[in-house]
């Protein structure tokens, strides 16, 4: 028996992971603990940053008597310099990673929340804003999603519907959260616990989490041990990506999806309002979307592994396309219940699709720098959006041809799709 046992504990000892498969220790892969602590630190940072401020959008009207639209222009410009500020985050994470990055965005947001809770003045809320888009740039979806590209490839897709099904429910926390606090210590009283709360979560676990690159632990992505598959990065030209057509036709389509999305989620209460919904229904069915884009995700995990990035993205715009046409068939209660599950799952699943796009394409050595070039265009879209649409609605007094051109623009998206070129990666 101790012969045998030997020879077997010789047989296994040759390789590690067989050697801890045998003794039934077998490691979960690190790159699931990062997905995990990410899932988490989105899921506080959008609901501190983005969910909460319309929370608080009336009762800093009431003490300060400034106008609505004052105050959501103020957050517009946070979202604008959210995207500005991608491409040199994209720089920094290709470079050094994200540890430093995200750690010192988390330290500057908390900081930056705090002193929200102390504005006194249009101009301060102006600097505050700016200020949050800045370190919103470093620490919201766009640098989680490079790191999560660097560290999975096969299970890609999984581990960013993990990421995103987690944090899909941030606003479902945090909108309720934010009112609760309001009730109890007043706007600014609130605002100050949501930012310690958002330095407590996210500074230590991007500080104690996150890691550079799998090779740094001796992996390759998914897992794998180092040198058990070579690696398929091919070498890119940065510059002749940029110049690529490839790179505009998927910013174009993505681009223009956004340009429907944002001009229809952002008015959707308004539009339902104005085809005589009662202001309570249209509340509990935009909320829905939220639900839906959930709903969504969970579908997209299993399945992505079976289709190419470039199928999945054709089925999303159609999914969204669909949904735009059956919204313009009227407001019949099944055919809104029918617009937000279709739409929901489409806009849930379009935040996954584009970055598996640039990952599949391009590979993860320039990922920060390809994806943020193209967030700058998606950003731009989507602060543009809704008040093209809201003009519309000022000239033809209908939400109609907004939702004909949301729907035109989906289905333009479709087209420019099955335009990419089929090169193999590498030549552009």
């Amino acid at each position: 028996m101790a012969i045998f046992f030997n020879n077997s504990k010789q047989h296994v000892t040759g390789n590690p992971r067989r050697m801890k498969r045998f003794l039934g220790r077998e490691p979960l892969y690190y790159g699931w603990t990062i997905a995990l602590v990410l899932a988490i630190t989105e899921t506080v940072s959008f609901g501190v940053l983005f969910y909460a401020f319309p929370v608080f959008i009336a009762p800093m009207e009431a003490e300060f008597g400034w106008t609505r639209g004052e105050i959501s222009g103020a957050f517009s410009l946070s979202l604008l310099i959210t995207g500005l500020v991608a491409l040199p985050v994209g720089y920094w994470l290709d470079k050094h990673g994200s540890r430093l990055l995200m750690t010192a965005g988390s330290a500057g947001a908390t900081i930056t929340v705090l002193l929200w809770s102390r504005v006194g003045s249009f101009h301060e809320l102006i600097l505050v804003m700016a200020l949050m888009g800045f370190f919103g740039a470093a620490i919201l979806y766009e640098p989680a999603f490079a790191v999560i590209a660097s560290w999975f490839k096969h299970k890609r897709g999984r581990a960013m519907a993990v990421l995103t099904f987690i944090a899909g429910f941030s606003s479902t926390i945090f909108t309720p959260l934010s009112h609760a606090l309001l009730e109890a210590h007043g706007w600014r009283g609130a605002i100050m616990i949501l930012g310690l709360i958002l330095g407590a979560i996210t500074i230590p676990l991007h500080a104690l989490f996150l890691r550079g690159k799998p090779a740094d632990l001796g992996l390759e992505m998914d897992g794998e041990t180092a040198a058990t598959e070579p690696s398929d990065q091919p070498a890119i030209d940065l510059r002749a990506v940029l110049r690529s057509r490839y790179f505009w036709l998927l910013t174009l389509a993505f681009a223009l999806s956004t340009l429907s999305i944002y001009a229809v989620r952002i008015h959707f209460i308004p539009l339902l309002i104005s085809v005589n919904i009662q202001p309570g229904s249209a509340a509990l069915a935009s909320g829905s979307i939220g639900v839906m884009q959930v709903v969504g995700r969970m579908i997209f995990a299993p399945i992505e592994t079976r289709f190419s990035s470039r199928a999945m993205a054709t089925g999303v715009f159609i999914l969204l396309t669909i949904s735009l046409a059956i919204l313009l068939l009227g407001s019949a209660p099944l055919l809104i219940v029918l617009f937000v599950a279709l739409f929901g799952m489409a806009i849930g699943t379009h935040t996954l699709t584009r970055p598996l796009m640039v990952a599949d394409r391009y590979g993860t050595s320039h990922y920060g720098r390809i994806s943020s070039s193209m967030v700058i265009f998606l950003t731009l879209a989507g602060t543009m959006s809704p008040f093209a649409a809201g003009l519309l609605f000022d000239a033809f007094g209908s939400y109609n041809p907004v939702l004909m051109l949301a729907c035109g623009f989906s289905l333009l998206s479709i087209v420019l799709i099955w335009l990419l070129p089929k090169r193999e990666l590498g030549h552009f």
